[in-house]
């Protein structure tokens, strides 16, 4: 498929989403017909007005014709806003949809489609290319239809008034019709590098104010601002590119349009001088050629809007176009034993030679606390994202109650674990609404509370304006790290899941909070199988088995004393972190 096809292809998907407002659409169509019949219209009333009022003036006619041409603009007005309602409605219908389903894809995506593009590049796809749509939608097709239209009927009024001047006319038009195919291409080449460019901003200024505490101690604004610098200049010459290509498209039209009116007088000269054309007639001609100028104008130029709209719904249909992440499973899971095991399990990104975890084999009973321990970049984090299917395991199985965990249906296998996490999401809104997140509407506020309390939330929770309806900021950011946490673990606790799963959750806080979160951690623990990654050792301690990673590989396994009688890796590890001395 050529270039130029495949875009007319996702134009003709991108205008098949309007399909659903037909109404809207018939309305702004009847509206646009009317739009240019008055435009014709109007252009026709010029040979009474000039024959019948100044070369040969007729008293009735001195009346009724601005009587007719009052008429006439009411008509007009009341189609132009038919034409702009009925096509902002739909084509802003068709972004609202656009931008709901692009979303839900994001939901939809496997979690290892968020590791190949920053959130931020998501973000932009989500505004900035949805509202270029809307252009493409809405006004270039009014553009397109209104303006087309109005252009054949001026010239069937040009026509009619003399067949051989608007033959002179057509000559034109094969001219401009080159001009805009050739500046399409490059309107859809240069646009494509915009958009880009505009989700590398969103990136890079993103980045560099949510780390700007970083970015003052090190000293490094220069280097951010140089980054950002550089986008923006070369946004700014993508930008200039476009708007030189539409002057000149527009010089070139209105040069070629200029030269055919010089013609159109030659001929019409030539018309008159042998009594074939009256004032009137001339002046219906000219001003119907005058009154296409624009149109023509704004056809050429339209093609500015369609090739943005065209280049952004590339990308959001690209989007829309990718495979959900897998949920092929069948077997229903309403309440799980809470029984793990993982067997000979082993995972390779694409692209990294050596695994990121190799040949783990391991059982976690019910209400049993794992606890997982390593380096840096030992697979601790790969491997308890396997068993909510965040990532799939190449090699081996992960179990729970003796089923695969791809046999579940996805919904129901996600029901029966909650993580808790060092880096808690929080959203801008009420405690209660946090603490109840993914709960059905309408949650007992009783047991919002009761969770709060054994979370040890409510001890700042009374103390915040509005109390447990009090706003958090985004991200809980009116909030301290250990507040945050006990939140989250608040959040665990009413949803009450077989499987908690608790990744380095007091690795950044202070001794106090440490103490209050690992106090309500110890009530939510009981009765629920529990993984453990643990930064802190003294943390698992009380782990009823310790796995111990180191490069993908499971190296050691047993109860805390066992490893460290054992004298191994994590012997070496509890000694590093409590400073002390090593044996022998």
């Amino acid at each position: 498929m050529t270039p130029e096809a495949s875009a007319w292809a996702i134009y003709g998907r991108l205008l098949g989403r309007a399909r659903r407002y037909w109404a809207y659409l018939g309305a702004a169509a009847i509206g646009m017909m009317f739009e240019a019949a008055s435009a014709g219209a109007f252009t026709l009333l010029m040979k009474p007005m000039v024959n019948d009022t100044f070369v040969e003036p007729d008293p009735t006619t001195r009346w009724v014709l601005p009587l007719v041409i009052v008429g006439l603009f009411v008509v007009r007005g009341i189609a132009t806003f038919t034409t702009d309602y009925g096509m902002s409605r739909a084509g802003r219908s068709v972004v609202r949809d656009l931008r709901k389903d692009v979303l839900a894809k994001y939901l939809r995506l496997p979690s290892t489609r968020f590791d190949l593009e920053p959130v931020p590049a998501m973000v932009s796809r989500l505004n900035y290319d949805t509202e270029q749509v809307t252009q493409a939608t809405s006004d270039a097709i009014k553009v397109l239809v209104t303006d087309s239209v109005t252009i054949l009927v001026l010239l069937g009024v040009m026509f009619y008034s003399s067949p051989l001047v608007t033959v002179v006319m057509l000559v034109v038009a094969p001219l401009i019709a080159v001009v805009s195919a050739v500046v399409g291409r490059r309107y859809r080449k240069i646009n494509r590098g915009i958009q880009d460019g505009v989700a590398n901003m969103a990136q890079v200024a993103e980045q560099a104010l949510s780390a700007q505490q970083e970015v003052k101690v090190y000293g490094a604004q220069a280097s951010e601002q140089q980054r950002y610098d550089a986008l923006v200049d070369r946004n700014l010459k993508l930008s200039v590119k476009v708007d030189t290509t539409r002057a000149a498209a527009s010089s070139m039209v209105q040069t070629l349009a200029a030269v055919g009116l010089a013609v159109i007088l030659l001929v019409a000269g030539q018309e008159a001088a042998q009594g074939r054309m009256d004032a009137g007639t001339f002046v219906s001609l000219l001003t119907a050629m005058m009154a296409m100028l624009p149109s023509l104008k704004r056809v050429t130029n339209v093609q500015s809007l369609i090739q943005k709209g065209v280049a952004a719904a590339d990308r959001l249909f690209g989007i829309l176009d990718e495979p959900d992440e897998p949920d092929t499973g069948t077997v229903s899971l309403v309440k799980s034993r809470g029984e793990i095991e993982f067997r000979g399990v082993g995972v390779r990104y694409p692209g990294q030679d050596a695994p990121a975890l190799d040949n783990i084999s391991f059982t976690a009973a019910p209400g049993t606390v794992t606890a997982i321990v390593g380096r840096s970049g030992s697979g601790k984090s790969t491997l308890i994202r396997l068993l909510p299917r965040f990532y799939e395991a190449s090699t081996g199985s992960v179990l729970v109650d003796g089923v695969p965990v791809d046999s579940y249906r996805l919904a129901d296998l996600r029901r029966q674990i909650a993580i808790v996490g060092q880096r808690v999401m929080l959203f801008d809104d009420s405690i209660a609404t946090n603490i109840a997140y993914g709960q059905p509407p309408g949650t007992d506020p009783a047991r919002i509370r009761a969770a709060a309390e054994a979370a040890n939330a409510t001890e700042f929770i009374d103390r915040l304006p509005g109390g447990m309806q009090g706003r958090i900021g985004e991200n809980g950011g009116l909030l301290s790290g250990g507040q945050r946490q006990r939140l989250a673990i608040a959040r665990a606790m009413l949803k009450d899941a077989p499987i908690l799963i608790l990744d380095e959750a007091t690795a950044a806080l202070d001794t106090e909070s440490e103490r209050l979160v690992q106090d309500a951690l110890n009530r939510l623990i009981p009765d629920h199988t529990t993984l453990v990654i643990a930064h802190r050792l003294s943390t698992v301690e009380h782990a009823d088995q310790v796995l111990v990673l180191d490069a993908g590989k499971l190296v050691e396994k047993g109860t805390h004393a066992e490893l460290l009688a054992r004298g191994g890796l994590y012997s070496h590890l509890h000694r590093m972190q409590f400073r002390e001395p090593e044996a022998g």
